[in-house]
């Protein structure tokens, strides 16, 4: 016997058998039933939902010689059976992929002038009409808005808006929907039934959504299955079949993420990239689960959920230890990553950090982690940015003075709580008692106490990855600490690159800028044309107030000024570039004759 597909073999054959679009058959039934037919209808909706299907029983129902009273068509009657029997020349279906010159709309035109012989219309179905050419259309228009009267046309599409408006205006339009996962499970487990196949509902789910709403597609999936699975679909062997990721890594990632165990995530990441999937498809399944499992935590957004019951139980219970905030600031940090993932040279660190900082939320801001519970990555990052200042000509004063008023803080703050103010003098007069600190050489030697330590600048008036421009006299603490040109230009480039977004296209000018000390600690900044010069004047106040903070200077001035045209170095070309080159090293001419090489 010869194999039919599933998806011809149960292709309905009447409105109640259509699935999943049951205000539009019910329109369509009234339709037949009343007899207030259109000349015109237009089928329009993603594929595989029945529009083809749906016509087709259309025009059946309309020349049926005796329709039901709900509209249906007998199936007995010489119409219908010349229909089911496909020898009907009343129903005409032109597909208009192949056949979308005016030519063929032409020798269409022709054959509606003669009537039918047999029923009461002749019904012409054009699928795909979209991919008529707009002469085309446009011999077609005519025809379409003053037929004859024997003639309906049902028009298919999966592309709505490549149509003429002229064309929509002339049709009554009918919009299929997508098949939700519900209507397509519950058909799979009748098709199922029917052929004798054994199928868990979770495996019928994730056909479903693997399907993305086409009952055709689903279909299709579930031969595949069928074939692989040899008669008892199971969740596991779809899933293997389908090369779909396990749902349970999803419901393992938020539950290790509120335990803040980084390190098992990490561990079930790199199996998942060991299967083969892309860690991309991680965070897009990540972002779905913690959507659904949202969803979940109240009844009125549980009907959302198009799972499976096993898994909107599951869904359930992961949602009553989940906090709201806990989901939002997973969301928000699942879905910056999938912005980045396709920009991100290094796509997995990006998946990587991603989970660490979901696995972070719960974690308190000021903990120091110790085995499974790494420190946050958003303060641990701040401080060591903030940390990363220039020494100084001598590091073993500046270390003293950072260190000093830290200990007479700590000495104060002793002595109020009880402490003998003997033990100062003492610890002074005896160097060898007091504890040793190491000897800061380089930003390399600093220990982790003074990192700590140095990041306290925070609470000044200029905060590390923003520019105050409402407060243009904020000062830092008093300090006239020397610095050099190498210095400024290391703390011009960082202000540079902490600047936030909306002040971007300025910081993009200003690290082509070079500030100069003019006369110390006056600061020289040229712009190279005034729209540049102006922007800088804004916030210049903002400028000056971090180069005091972070080069420990309050003395410093900010100088603004406009280039003279032969400061301005000229824009060369790649020839005059690479004459230059030539010039100042012949080798490279000589190279060039050598290998025989000419300029582009």
């Amino acid at each position: 016997m010869e194999y039919i597909v599933s998806a011809r073999k149960y292709r309905p054959m009447s409105f109640d058998t259509v699935v999943g679009q049951q205000a539009l058959t019910t329109t369509l039934k009234n339709a037949v039933s009343s007899g207030k037919l259109a000349h015109a209808y237009l089928f329009c909706g993603p594929r595989g939902v029945g529009k083809t299907t749906c016509a087709r029983i259309f025009a059946k129902a309309i020349n049926c010689q005796s329709p039901t009273a709900n509209g249906e068509a007998c199936g007995q009657c010489e119409s219908c059976q010349a229909f089911n029997e496909q020898r009907s020349f009343n129903i005409f279906e032109l597909d208009a992929a192949s056949n979308n010159s005016v030519e063929h709309i032409k020798t269409l035109m022709e054959q509606t002038r003669i009537p039918p012989q047999v029923g009461k219309y002749k019904v012409f179905i054009i699928d795909e009409v979209h991919m008529l050419s707009t002469a085309a259309f446009n011999a077609f228009l005519k025809t379409l808005e003053e037929p004859p009267a024997h003639v309906i046309f049902i028009l298919a599409t999966t592309e709505k808006h490549k149509i003429l408006p002229t064309i929509l205006s002339r049709c009554q339009i009918y919009d299929f929907e997508r098949m939700t996962v519900r209507d397509t499970i519950n058909h799979l487990k009748n098709v199922a039934e029917k052929e004798g196949i054994t199928v868990e509902e979770e495996a019928l789910a994730v056909i479903a959504e693997k399907a993305d709403g086409g009952m055709r597609d689903a279909l299709s999936i579930f031969d595949q299955a069928a074939s692989f699975c040899q008669g008892n679909i199971t969740y596991q062997k779809v899933i293997e079949d389908l090369n779909v990721l396990d749902a349970d890594n999803y419901f393992k990632i938020v539950d290790l993420a509120l335990e803040n165990k980084a390190m098992d995530i990490m561990v079930l990441l790199n199996n998942v990239i060991n299967k083969g999937f892309d860690g991309g498809l991680l965070i897009q399944g990540l972002a779905k689960h913690v959507r659904n499992v949202l969803m979940a935590r109240d009844p009125q957004t549980l009907p959302l959920l198009e799972v499976s019951d096993q898994q909107r139980q599951r869904y359930e219970q992961q949602a009553q230890k989940c906090q709201i905030p806990f989901l939002y600031q997973a969301l928000r940090l699942i879905n910056q990553c999938d912005i980045n993932y396709r920009q991100s040279s290094n796509k997995r660190l990006l998946v990587e950090l991603t989970l660490i900082e979901i696995a972070q939320i719960t974690q308190p801001d000021d903990s120091v982690g110790s085995g499974r519970k790494p420190r946050r990555l958003k303060s641990l990052f701040k401080q060591l940015t903030s940390a990363v200042q220039p020494q100084k000509a001598a590091p073993q004063v500046a270390a003293a003075e950072r260190v000093v008023p830290s200990e007479s803080s700590d000495s104060n703050s002793s002595s109020e709580s009880g402490e003998s103010r003997d033990s100062r003098p003492s610890r002074e007069s005896n160097p060898s008692a007091a504890p040793k600190r190491p000897m800061l050489k380089s930003a390399v030697s600093m220990s982790f106490k003074n990192i700590l330590e140095k990041s306290k600048p925070k609470k000044m008036s200029v905060i590390p990855g923003t520019l105050d421009a409402s407060d243009p006299n904020a000062t830092p603490k008093d300090e006239e600490q020397s610095f050099s040109q190498q210095d400024l230009e290391l703390q011009w480039m960082l202000m540079c690159n902490r600047m936030p977004q909306k002040l971007s296209g300025i910081a993009t000018r200003m690290k082509n800028m070079n500030p100069v000390i003019t006369e110390f600690p006056n600061v020289e900044v040229t712009a190279d044309n005034q729209v540049a010069l102006d922007q800088l004047e804004q916030i210049k106040g903002s400028i000056a107030s971090t180069l005091k903070l972070y080069l420990h200077n309050k003395s410093i001035t900010l100088t603004l000024r406009l280039a003279e045209q032969e400061e301005i170095a000229p824009i060369l070309s790649r020839r005059e570039q690479y004459e230059l080159m030539e010039k100042e090293n012949p080798s490279i001419g000589k190279l060039r004759e050598l290998l025989g090489l000419e300029l582009a």
